[in-house]
């Protein structure tokens, strides 16, 4: 049995002590002030910003990821345009696509949605989008610029991550950062974001020892490992802020890397799963776009 508060379920029997940092709404709100500011310009006679979205061969969890990104353009008001393309097709056909996206005025934005079907190489394939155009913040010009401080855009899920921590009014200075999970996607550039802001930062893997002592040392747990229910109650402690990122399929429901009902008796606040990271992933890459149309038209008046 659930009770229902707001968008968010919450299991009956089960006391909550935690502030759930709803991202959906906050992500409603920040996609409401770039489809205002998109009509701004559009009503001037400047072209959308456009994003165009590959998808190479019908992974399921993909096809759905690309829906809920063209969905979420469609509602802001930028042009979107799909390309999909058969598991069979070859890595010089993507290229010649990636290049003639690169030299196409109305797209700012170039998504490959990830992953590539196999014997493809996804990096090589990331690196032949423009710099300027690469909104996932993956080509290592932008992972270069991110890390010396002067980013053009900020990865799509740990920029989302920092501007729910910005909502809450929660200051890093000082605060003891413990970040579960060391991708290039999440990991990584969240730990460089959040000693950007001055946090102490400890990144922990696999191959951490006692773990649950770090964790139950921290002000601040993100847990980004793809694993349902990794952080446990007894991995936390009072007063904590947990950030959940992941989302794993147990059966229909999708739920997080956190068991939420425990670790919610214990903390402070929590990011749910569905409804907390997922929507502020998609807001940040409709940001990251939308700041790729403002710097190209920047480029395209100084000539």
């Amino acid at each position: 049995m659930t009770l229902v508060i707001g968008n968010l379920d919450f299991y009956v029997g089960c006391p909550m002590t935690a502030n759930i940092i709803d991202g959906k709404t906050l992500a409603n709100a920040l996609q409401s002030e770039i489809a205002q500011e998109v009509k701004i310009i559009v009503e001037k006679g400047i072209q959308p910003p456009g994003l165009a979205v590959i998808l190479v061969g019908d992974d399921p969890a993909s096809q759905i990821y690309v829906r809920n990104k063209k969905a979420a353009c469609a509602k802001v008001g930028f042009y979107a345009q799909e390309f999909l393309l058969p598991a069979i097709t070859t890595e010089e056909d993507l290229k010649k696509l990636i290049f003639s996206l690169n030299q196409n005025p109305k797209i700012n934005g170039i998504l490959l949605q990830l992953p590539l079907p196999k014997g493809m190489n996804e990096k090589n394939m990331l690196e032949l989008i423009s710099p300027e155009k690469d909104v996932d913040c993956f080509h290592p010009v932008n992972v270069g610029n991110m890390f010396l401080g002067r980013p053009r855009f900020l990865p799509c899920t740990p920029a989302g991550i920092m501007e729910m921590l910005k909502h809450e009014k929660i200051d890093l200075k000082g605060k003891k950062a413990v970040v579960i999970g060391r991708s290039n996607i999440v990991g990584k550039p969240l730990a460089m974001l959040l000693l950007s802001a001055h946090a102490t930062v400890t990144i922990c893997h696999s191959r951490t020892v006692n773990l649950p002592g770090i964790t139950r040392d921290a002000d601040i747990i993100v847990v980004a490992i793809g694993q349902a229910g990794f952080l446990t109650g007894d991995m936390v402690s009072p007063g904590q802020i947990i950030i959940d990122v992941g989302q794993n399929k147990l059966g229909e429901k999708l739920v997080g890397d956190v068991d939420f009902a425990a670790v919610a008796r214990k903390v402070a606040a929590i990011t749910p799963v569905p409804g907390g990271v997922g929507p502020m992933t998609i807001t940040m890459l409709l940001k990251n776009a939308w700041q790729a149309a403002r710097l190209a038209r920047k480029t395209v008046a100084s000539r």
